[in-house]
């Protein structure tokens, strides 16, 4: 089993910056890929940004140009550095977590809210 704790949510204006992280326990050495999820009112759950175990990232286009992606190999912290930030980008965001056998764990969620 593995567990993903989320912090760095917050309030932020328009054009401003957060770091999101992600901190696993449990069983990290199963996990393979990490991502980040996001989950606005009324919409469907969308990935926001990945990261294979060879550190390989994919970017939503939503979002290119503006977050990054970064693992640190030693401890699987995860973060997500998010710049420019727009009201569209207001959301629940979602650690989560692969492990090689097929598993997915998600953390509980951290509140990301842009004013304009």
């Amino acid at each position: 089993q593995v567990q993903l704790v989320e912090s760095g949510g917050g309030s932020v204006q328009a054009g401003g910056s957060l770091r999101l992280s992600c901190a696993p326990s449990g069983s990290v050495l199963s996990i393979w890929n990490m991502a980040w999820y996001r989950q606005a009112p009324g919409k469907q759950r969308e990935m926001v940004a990945s990261i294979t175990r060879f550190g390989t990232a994919n970017i939503a286009d939503s979002v290119k140009g503006r977050f990054t992606i970064s693992r640190n190999t030693a401890n699987n912290m995860l973060h997500l550095q998010m710049n420019s930030l727009k009201p569209e980008d207001t959301a629940v965001y979602y650690c989560n977590a692969g492990s090689g056998n097929g598993n997915l764990y998600w953390g509980q969620g951290t509140q990301v809210t842009v004013s304009s």
